[in-house]
């Protein structure tokens, strides 16, 4: 297809440069067999040459513009003697735009981001030149003056930024990817025959799902040439069915294998697009210059394009269920939109709402009756224009946390920004368009937000209020429950629908400071506090509101920042020159003799004009949320709050809509929003569970979960694991030893009796220690094990299982599993005593069954994985990552950011799964140690990363390179996917290259979330056919219609079986898919595999490989812990961290552990 194409570039080339263009594959058959683009060059923006400087403005600009771009090019190469001069003239004018082009955007270029930006440069500089030759008269010629003698050349003219602004724009909207032309879009109406069936006169190849639109981050346009710097090659064509697979080149330093043939199992429809899929240059560079018919709706260039659904699923029972999801309808309305500027500045959205309202209020007249909305920050909304395209208006307004004390001036500009175009968004909503008009949304969304913000306490995109949801609860230590609901307005194939639902958060109570420090500490009020206790309570009521009670009739508000550490009759301060304590100045200025002299003082305004404010004085302002992390008495009382079922749950749902009243909403009239009253009625299916393989040598050999649910009588394990050294250590000190002794046996027992082979008799004799020395416990009884083995002559061999009853006191967890994982390297076992205690069957049988997953053993597997019977799992090595983040809670402001990457090590089973974990800036979503490179004096460049370790260690495992992989990345808000996919899947992609030349296996990369508010209830809450136990939707149901994204690859998946509250679906989003997942493979695919969970009989509720990475990070927070914790909190609430602190290092996991499934 590239072939005229090619024709036509070179005509061109020969025009500009009276010679051929010497393309990279020149030669006599070039024209013959040209099925590829013209490789883009891999200099430098700058350094283009001059034949690629015609074939970059081509492509960019568009065949249709090619003979105007050749003949600027033309005009430099005549003018001219030499090429170079030419190049320098062409090129010069993109030096002067590179500073305000800037750097690369996150956005849908889509060639390698640096070279994308070069060509956009060169071809603004072009653009600029024309524009300023126009602009100097009809008599100026049109090509370009070598200056005479004499003469000086004149600068390029300097463009402004907006001109570069809109050229840039102009320019990169001639970047799109091409797809493959498809049939007409699917809708959820569809059938199932119509779904499926191609798109008449089109190959099966070109029915195939279209391709996704943005280039991978860090693939390359074409196969490196020789001796190419590049780290990325292309990669190479897969084998269609039946071919044998090209060997690796002689000589190939890796030892990867070459990739194996495809399964003979594919259609004749598939292998086209797997073929079509493996190559490089055909799904990544290939630029639109007009769209195919049947083709998806254009792009923009402001955001990474997400693959399109490939369709609709159709496996398993159909049924209906609701969501919280109401329909939203929108009048004819022309909405505008205006900057906002507040001097003097204020960081508090609830402070500019307030200097705004009172705008509203003083100048209705200046608004022309307009009700605008205020997000707070710089935007304001109106539903039409104001009368005026910017103003200043002059407020004296009086603050009334100060009491109303003293008026201030404040100044609000209100400057026209833009009118925004609704009809975009009717564009996407139905379809026809890829890009999310965010501004529209945003619009809507806050007028929306407006009336409820003015009646309720606001959270982000909450509303809480203490008794107008339902009454709350006290949690304990001077915090209560206070109930809410959540709203936000989201896209979806129904149109704009609001998502409700309701919820629960902790707020302090409004009570005393003296009483709060009292329930807080659970101290006297008449001792004094010791420094761990000043410590605490400081962190406790930092960036707290106090209402000061000591004047009559007169309450002024401060924000605490922080607790002096001398006691409140030591303080004083300077008055006029005199010394004065604060108790001689209360008792002077106001007549109040304080109490409490014997405990610090709060301290508000800044360290070098500190207020004092005695804590019997101040109240805890209402309405303020707690932000600290909950304890364990805390979270149970709010759970037992919470937790609703979904009947209940349903209900308080429908409360709140009819509560909030949407129909008589000034501001919702006013934007012409009508809101829906009933909840959504949404298509679903139920998945039919996995069969699971078990040991031959049990009675049952195949399991057939019930309701997301098993048990293992009558079953063994299908890979026991062995364990011949363990060791029992307790800290119980109201547990009798020799209960000890028959809790350890019964565990023992019941390994061996389903499947594990365990030495029944301890290395050592049970030992019990004191829990005010646990390390040098554990210590001393590894040491010991290590003699015995020693003594008995069995070199080599090491303790393989510890297994710890806790002390009674929590806390010691995390310093247990630091010291052993990381130092000793032993695997550790850790009990609760009130479980040992307990005891029972399931309990040891639950504890078998980590025991094994931590020693190598594997509980059970999917028969159709060892059958061979997993589409896009079993045919070929594939590997299956997770990935998660987990961040340090509130008010850490030193703790790192803890990243882990598991994988899994066996195939076909995906079972076993090793973990990597390293640490990184604090609250830093983006996983910066997937790849590496480090330069040693020594070895030169050291390629690493968590990928490129995983990567290898399957190979050593399996035998086998991956082929595919499949990555599940947890915790990743909608607003991150693009930033995400830019920078994990070129880190995939230089792991891959790293390890041989030209290996580049397929992705398909997935973000999991879980924390998000779509709830799914039954249609009828009665009937048992749609409900589990718990009153919930069955385990296996699907959504990826009606509340699913208008256009992109997404669905919601809920895998498990309730136990208490309502169950929450996770939400299943696609970023990247060079596999060709059909909706069907993907989520029956994901649903299985959320039965090899090794914890337990039950299926979970996220898929294993990012529950797995979730453990591992959590697991490594303690490894850090006690060290950031040793160094102090920061003070505040503050998100900002500084860059120039060195994060702290995880210790490193000793390999005997890291092997296994150590974090289960």
């Amino acid at each position: 297809m590239w072939g005229p194409h090619v024709r036509q570039i070179d005509q061109i080339s020969r025009v500009a440069w009276k010679s051929p263009l010497q393309l990279p594959s020149a030669g006599p058959d070039i024209y013959a067999n040209c099925n590829r683009p013209p490789r883009l060059p891999r200099s430098t923006p700058l350094q283009l040459s001059a034949g690629d400087f015609v074939v970059s403005a081509v492509l960019v600009l568009g065949l249709a513009r090619c003979t105007r771009a050749a003949e600027a090019a033309a005009a430099g190469a005549e003018a001219g003697s030499t090429r170079e001069t030419a190049v320098e003239e062409a090129v010069a004018p993109a030096r002067a735009v590179g500073a305000a082009v800037g750097p690369p955007r996150t956005s849908a270029l889509t060639l390698p981001t640096a070279r994308a930006e070069g060509v956009v440069a060169v071809v603004i500089a072009e653009l600029l030149r024309r524009r300023a030759l126009r602009r100097e008269g009809p008599t100026s010629s049109p090509r370009i003056r070598r200056p005479g003698p004499g003469e000086v050349a004149s600068p390029a003219p300097t463009p402004t930024p907006v001109e570069v602004e809109v050229l840039r724009r102009q320019v990169e909207r001639k970047l799109v990817v091409s797809q493959a032309p498809g049939g007409p879009r699917e809708g959820p109406s569809s059938s199932p025959a119509q779904r499926q069936a191609p798109a008449p006169g089109l190959a099966p190849a070109a029915a195939a799902r279209p391709q996704m639109q943005a280039n991978a981050p860090g693939r390359l346009a074409q196969p490196a040439a020789a001796g190419s710097p590049s780290p990325l090659p292309a990669r190479a064509p897969a084998p269609a069915p039946g071919q044998v697979a090209v060997p690796a080149p002689a000589g190939s330093s890796s030892s990867f294998p070459a990739r194996a043939p495809a399964a003979p199992g594919h259609s004749a429809a598939t292998a086209p697009r797997l073929e079509m899929q493996g190559k490089a240059p055909v799904q990544t560079t290939q630029m639109a210059l007009a769209a195919p018919a049947g083709s998806l709706p254009p792009t923009s260039s402001k955001a990474l394009v997400l693959p399109p659904r490939p369709g609709y699923g159709t496996a398993g029972r159909r049924c209906r269920v609701r969501a919280n999801h109401v329909q939203v309808r929108l009048a004819d309305k022309e909405i505008y939109h205006y900057d906002v500027a507040i001097t003097p500045e204020s960081a508090s959205r609830a402070r500019n709402r307030w200097i705004i309202n009172e705008l509203v209020n003083l100048h209705k007249e200046h608004l022309d009756g307009r009700l605008p909305v205020y997000d707070g920050r710089k935007a304001l909304f109106t539903a039409g224009p104001l009368p005026f395209r910017a103003k200043e208006f002059v407020l004296m307004l009086t603050n009334p946390e100060r009491a109303g004390q003293g008026e201030k001036e404040y100044k609000v500009v209100i400057k026209d920004a833009a009118k925004i175009d609704m009809y975009s968004l009717q564009q996407f909503l139905a379809g026809r368009q890829r890009e999310m008009p965010q501004e529209i949304i945003q619009a809507l969304d806050i007028a929306l937000r407006e009336c409820p913000g003015t009646r309720y306490t606001s959270i982000s995109r909450s509303f809480f209020s203490s008794q107008e949801f339902g009454p709350g609860g006290l949690l304990g230590n001077g915090v209560e429950c206070w109930r809410g609901y959540y709203q936000s307005l989201r896209p979806t194939q129904m149109g704009l629908s609001l998502n409700i639902d309701v919820s629960a958060t902790a707020f302090y109570k409004a009570q005393p400071v003296i009483d709060f420090t009292v329930e807080y500490l659970n101290v006297n009020a008449s001792k004094r506090l010791s420094d761990q206790e000043r410590i605490k309570l400081k962190k406790a009521l930092n960036g707290v509101r106090v209402e000061t009670t000591h004047r009559r009739g007169i309450s002024i508000r401060y924000k605490i920042t922080g607790l002096t550490s001398a006691p409140l009759n030591d303080l004083t301060f300077d008055q006029d020159g005199i010394r004065v304590s604060v108790v001689q100045y209360f008792r002077q200025q106001y007549n109040y003799s304080l109490k409490y002299t014997h405990w610090p003082c709060l301290q508000a305004g800044n360290a070098s004009r500190p207020t004092y404010l005695p804590m019997e004085v101040c109240n805890i302002a209402k309405g303020q949320r707690y932000t600290s992390k909950l304890n364990e008495h805390q979270v149970r009382n709010i759970l037992r709050l919470a937790c609703e079922r979904p009947a209940q749950r349903e209900e308080r749902t429908l409360g709140v809509l009819k509560k909030n009243n949407y129909t008589a909403d000034d501001y919702a009239g006013e934007f012409g929003i009508k809101v829906n009253q009933q909840l959504a009625l949404v298509d679903a299916r139920v998945l039919p569970a996995p069969k699971l393989k078990y040991h031959d040598s049990g009675k049952e050999k195949v399991c057939n979960p019930s309701v997301g649910q098993w048990n293992m009588i009558n079953k063994r394990m299908v890979d026991g694991g062995s364990i011949k050294h363990w060791a029992c250590l307790t800290f119980a000190s109201r547990i009798n030893p020799n209960e000890i002794g028959r809790f350890c046996g019964d565990l023992v027992m019941m390994c061996n009796s389903i499947g594990m082979q365990v030495n029944t008799q301890p290395c050592v004799q049970i030992k019990k220690a004191r829990q005010d020395d646990v390390e040098a416990a554990i210590r001393d009884i590894h040491g010991h094990s290590s003699q015995v083995l020693a003594q008995k002559g069995l070199t080599g061999q090491h303790l393989e299982l510890l297994i710890i009853i806790l002390p009674d006191m929590s806390g010691s967890y995390g310093m247990i599993k630091k010291l052993c994982e990381t130092e000793l390297g032993v695997i550790t076992q850790c009990c609760a005593p009130k479980n040992v205690m307990k005891g029972g069957k399931q309990f040891l049988e639950n504890l078998a069954l980590k025991i094994n997953a931590k020693v190598g053993g594997r509980n059970t597997v999917l028969e159709d994985a060892l059958n061979r019977r997993i589409p896009l799992l079993t045919d070929v090595p594939t590997i299956v990552f997770g990935a998660d983040v987990t961040h340090p809670p509130p008010g850490e402001g030193l703790a790192p950011s803890i990243a882990a990457v598991v994988a899994s090590m066996d195939w076909p089973q995906v079972t076993k799964y090793k973990c990597l974990v390293s640490s990184q800036g604090h609250r830093v979503e983006i996983i910066n140690d997937l790849f590496t490179e480090v330069r040693d004096p020594v070895k030169g460049i050291v390629r690493g990363g968590m990928i490129r370790d995983l990567l290898v260690s399957f190979k050593k495992s399996t035998g086998h390179k991956p082929c595919r992989i499949i990555f599940y990345r947890d915790g990743v808000s909608e607003g991150q996917f693009s930033q995400v996919l830019l920078y994990e899947m070129d880190a995939i992609r230089k792991a891959c290259a790293s390890l041989e030349e030209g290996y580049l296996p397929k992705v398909t990369f997935v973000v999991v979330q879980k924390r998000h508010h779509t709830r799914l209830f039954p249609e009828n809450h009665r009937d048992r056919d749609q409900t589990d136990r718990s009153g919930n939707i069955l385990p296996g149901t699907v959504v990826d219609t009606t509340i699913c994204h208008p256009s992109e690859f997404d669905f919601y998946l809920c895998s498990h079986s309730g136990i208490q509250g309502t169950s929450r679906p996770a939400h299943y989003h696609v970023l990247f898919d060079e596999n060709g997942f059909s909706a069907d493979a993907l989520q029956t695919l994901t649903y299985n595999l959320c039965y090899t969970y090794a914890r337990c009989t039950r299926s979970v509720s996220i898929v294993p490989p990012a529950y797995y990475a979730h453990l591992g990070a959590f697991r490594a927070r303690h490894y850090i812990e006690d060290d950031i914790s040793e160094q102090g909190s920061s003070t505040g609430t503050s998100r900002t961290y500084d860059q120039s602190v060195p994060v702290k290092q995880l210790p490193r996991i000793k390999e005997k552990v890291q092997q296994f499934m150590f974090y289960c």
